[in-house]
């Protein structure tokens, strides 16, 4: 039992300084990577990167730093504790590699989407079957945040191989509106309704020239569509006070505004 003991004490004598020495440049490292964590954006912000960017390099610069301390750690725990730790994984390569073979795909999605600029934070799109404003673009996912502040996590890779709408891009949107009248309606009154409606809203722009002709005749209506551009930041509101301005503008001239009906004829024998 002594033999154990001594045993025990030598070991601890020769291997207390350096796992000691681990853990205080473990402790130490990991305080200096926050302290630079935070000040990255004050950095970043003087030399005027753009906020689409920014907690991308962020988040590289951490996490190869924290690699960079663990491997320093490793160092001064045992030289040959690096040397196993690479044997070790170019032993389990093969599985390490099937491991992460989703997260390695987010990462290339994240370089992508960095280097394509389909988009950038604040831009509203479509993508993934999900529609939302860009909050921040991180490694290996992009979050979005919904009109009802919902918050979407999509993962870079699936978001780098799929079609994007990005409403943000152009200055200005077309607001696209149909409105059906029943057939009785003068068609010249209801275009020239319509015409003094988007004639009158401060909003539309007058170049590209608004849209605005009989485009359908449908089973119960006339339908007339609407197209009109205004800035990308007023898309919603022209569309709303079209809608209601429309209304009201055909229920004062008597205009119907017709729903789908069947009309069901019985026979006696």
């Amino acid at each position: 039992m002594d033999i154990y003991f001594e045993k025990l004490q030598e070991l601890a004598a020769l291997y207390s300084p350096k796992i000691l020495g681990a853990l205080v440049t473990l402790i130490l490292g990991w305080i200096i990577i926050g302290r630079i964590r935070a000040l990255l954006p004050r950095f970043f912000d003087r030399m005027k990167l753009d906020a689409t960017i920014k907690p991308f390099l962020t988040a590289v610069a951490s996490v190869s730093l924290k690699v960079l301390v663990i491997v320093i750690a490793l160092n001064i725990l045992s030289s040959q504790a690096i040397a196993s730790l690479v044997a070790l994984i170019g032993a389990a390569g093969l599985a390490i590699g099937l491991a992460l073979q989703g997260t390695l795909t987010n990462l290339a999605g994240g370089v992508i989407i960095l280097i394509l600029r389909p988009f950038q934070v604040g831009d509203y799109i479509t993508a993934a079957g999900h529609s939302g404003t860009v909050e921040v673009i991180h490694i290996f996912n992009t979050i979005l945040v919904t009109p009802d502040n919902k918050v979407i996590n999509i993962p870079n890779g699936s978001l780098s191989n799929t079609d994007v709408i990005n409403y943000s891009i152009k200055e200005t949107r077309r607001v696209d509106l149909t409105f059906g009248v029943s057939y009785d309606a003068d068609i010249d009154v209801v275009k020239s309704i319509l015409t003094s409606i988007i004639d009158a809203h401060e909003l539309i722009l007058r170049d590209p020239e608004p849209f605005i002709r009989l485009a359908e005749h449908g089973d119960s209506a006339v339908v007339f569509v609407v197209r009109a551009w205004t800035n990308k930041a007023d898309y919603w509101t022209v569309h709303f006070d079209l809608q209601e301005t429309v209304m009201k503008e055909f229920n004062k001239a008597n205009i119907g505004i017709p729903y789908p009906q069947m009309d069901i004829h019985l026979e006696k024998e």
